[in-house]
């Protein structure tokens, strides 16, 4: 799905090897030692844990050589639960092996973001975030089903990669195109029975495979709506939670990308004009920004430039859908942010040999990491019926088009079921750690503030100058071992996160100016 309409919903919408026992320490504060499941070594390649038997398998990073060992195994779920003699899914799941001789009984479940991400797939990015985690415990990674090896939603190119932008927004296409799509996955899958409320099914029947251990959820952006639906509808199965970069319940996907973005964009770029440096090389990078925009929406430039994965000779068209989509995926992260003032100024004196480079690898990754039709799955069902037209976008870099384009595409995709307390404030007396980025332009602070009224043991830390995905900045990973191994957010000594900053923007290729 690598075609215009297929990416653009998903950038302006849109991450394990037993020892011989298990237990638990007494972490808890004197609480007595409990016994969890039993991990049998039934051959030298293969372990059992509770009904499930998981061999030795090595997990791949995309684009590279490297893997990682684990022990993998598939567990079979009705499709449809209200007819389980239908279509069945084989959920793939890995295990990933503790440093400890004789983990604790609790798993850590990693929930991937998107929606639409493969939570096995994703592992590369976020294991070293993760590692404090591994000290005492095992990961458990399962891909959502319609994503991965979860018999994934995946459709082939609506348009072919190399076609030119469109120079405006087309809803007919947009219908053909999910039609195209859904005709493709109709072959394998029902779309209505991919929602998140299925994927919180699908975990509660792993756990009870596995022999009931309690979860440590670790969910990351979308992830962590999966957590907290988990939370709301199994909380016996819970022992901790950790939600990096949060999307309240209340939340209906989309209604606030555009203005999220401003207020970042304007936070980001503030930096560089406070900065004598920054500002004698850059002027006002957001007001350049908006000269840029509205340049390329009067007329796009044919760019001929060498494509960053092939370096082969391209020529292709940039548009303002291109440049929004670039700088919204740019400003996720300090290290790519920081390179925003230097390559809108770039395309700025009719040098766009950058900014399309950058396009084409962001097109591209895109296309590897989410799987469109599970996220359409997912929308359809949980928010488009939530969205109202927003006229006050109009003007915004994101503009006004998201909430049409995706009621457009949920005309024609199946809608799923939700249930009636869907979108309901999270209450729980569990352990809570929320993560938030000081400069998000998709999951602001507010966010977490807003879930944490509904927690009174949980605990809201802010990375400052950070964007989206937190985890694993500064000392954040030894904060979030801390809380998993002792359950209390409050007694954490997070004065170690005063020393995250934002990155100086690079006043040229070679970085920030000394």
């Amino acid at each position: 799905m690598k075609g215009k309409w297929r990416i653009a919903p998903a950038v302006l919408a849109a991450a394990l090897i037993l020892g011989a026992r298990w237990w638990r320490h007494a972490h808890e504060d004197g609480a007595a030692v409990e016994r969890g499941p039993v991990a049998v070594q039934v051959a030298p390649d293969a372990l059992r844990l509770g009904t499930l038997t998981f061999k030795a398998c090595q997990l791949a990073q995309k684009h590279s050589g490297a893997t990682t060992a684990a022990y993998c195994a598939s567990y079979e779920v009705p499709e449809n639960r209200d007819a389980p003699q239908g279509r069945r899914i084989a959920l793939k799941l890995a295990l990933v092996k503790s440093d400890a001789a004789a983990a604790d009984s609790d798993l850590v479940v990693f929930l991937a973001g998107g929606p639409g991400q493969s939570a096995i797939e994703s592992w590369p990015a976020v294991a070293d975030a993760l590692a404090s985690l591994r000290k005492h415990r095992h990961l458990l990674l399962i891909d959502q089903r319609g994503t991965g090896g979860s018999n994934a939603l995946s459709c082939k190119p609506a348009r072919a990669d190399d076609q030119d932008e469109e120079p405006r927004i087309d809803l007919e296409r947009i219908r053909a195109e999910t039609r195209e799509c859904l005709a493709e996955v109709a072959k394998k899958a029902d779309p209505r029975h991919y929602t998140t409320t299925d994927a919180v099914q699908d975990l509660e029947a792993v756990r009870q495979a596995l022999g009931a251990p309690r979860f440590d959820l670790v969910g990351v952006s979308y992830g962590t709506r999966v957590a907290q639906q988990y939370l709301m509808r199994h909380p016996d199965g819970v022992r901790s939670v950790v939600l990096d970069s949060v999307v309240p319940n209340e939340l209906a996907l989309g209604e606030d990308f555009a203005q999220n973005l401003e207020a970042a964009l304007k936070a980001q770029f503030a930096a560089c004009t406070a900065t004598p440096a920054c500002r004698q090389r850059f002027g006002d990078p957001y007001a350049t920004l908006y000269k840029l925009r509205d340049a390329l929406r009067a007329q796009p430039q044919t760019v001929s430039y060498r494509d960053p994965v092939s370096y082969r000779p391209q020529s292709r068209t940039l548009g303002e859908f291109a440049l929004a989509s670039l700088v919204r995926m740019f400003a996720y992260a300090p290290e790519t942010s920081a390179l925003l003032p230097l390559t809108l100024d770039q395309a700025a004196q009719g040098h766009y040999g950058p900014l399309m480079g950058q396009v084409r690898l962001l097109r591209g990754d895109l296309a590897e990491t989410m799987t469109g039709g599970m996220q359409l799955s997912v929308i359809c069902a949980e928010d488009v019926d939530l969205l109202r037209d927003r006229p006050q976008d109009q003007d915004t870099l994101l503009g006004d088009l998201i909430v049409p384009a995706f009621k457009a595409e949920c005309d024609v995709w199946p809608r799923g079921a939700r249930p009636a307390d869907f979108h309901a404030p999270l209450r729980s007396d569990k352990p809570v750690l929320l993560l938030e980025g000081e400069l998000d332009p998709v999951t602001p602070p507010r966010y977490g503030e807003q879930v944490l009224r509904g927690l009174p043991n949980g605990r809201l830390l802010l990375a400052k100058g950070q964007g989206h995905n937190v985890i694993g900045r500064g000392c954040m990973p030894r904060l979030v071992g801390e809380f998993v191994d002792k359950l209390d957010a409050k007694a954490l000594d997070a004065s170690c996160l005063d020393a995250l900053a934002p990155l100086p923007a690079f006043t040229d290729f070679n970085g920030a100016a000394p």
